[in-house]
């Protein structure tokens, strides 16, 4: 078997993974907006940057191109930021409306 069997079999390959992972985003996403708690729609947002990331390494790899590295990186780093400011907002509006309904149930409010 030649070498350019394998990269034909690994263009088959790569194709159906970037087909499956993008039906799996396609799924996050739903979950994103849908999640009926603020923990899943974090989460599927984090899944997504991820399976995003795969697919630019896979894109990597299939097409030969080194710039896709550099943009998997910054996508990991601003992924992970997104999920960061997030969390953080999120637990904001929880705490506040905790504090809310504290006051509400001291009759202080």
């Amino acid at each position: 078997m030649s070498i350019e069997a394998f990269y034909e079999i690994y263009g088959v390959f790569a194709t159906v993974a970037l087909i499956v992972l993008g039906i799996i985003a396609l799924l996050c996403l739903l979950r994103a907006i849908i999640g009926p708690t603020p923990a899943d729609r974090v989460v599927s947002i984090n899944m997504l940057g991820t399976i995003t990331m795969s697919m630019i390494a896979i894109l990597l790899v299939k097409l030969r191109e080194g710039y896709l590295a550099d943009i998997c990186l910054i996508y990991a780093l601003i992924s992970f930021l997104a999920v960061i400011v997030l969390c953080k907002v999120y637990v904001g509006a929880y705490l506040t409306k905790k504090k809310v309904l504290e006051e509400r149930k001291n009759g202080n409010g």
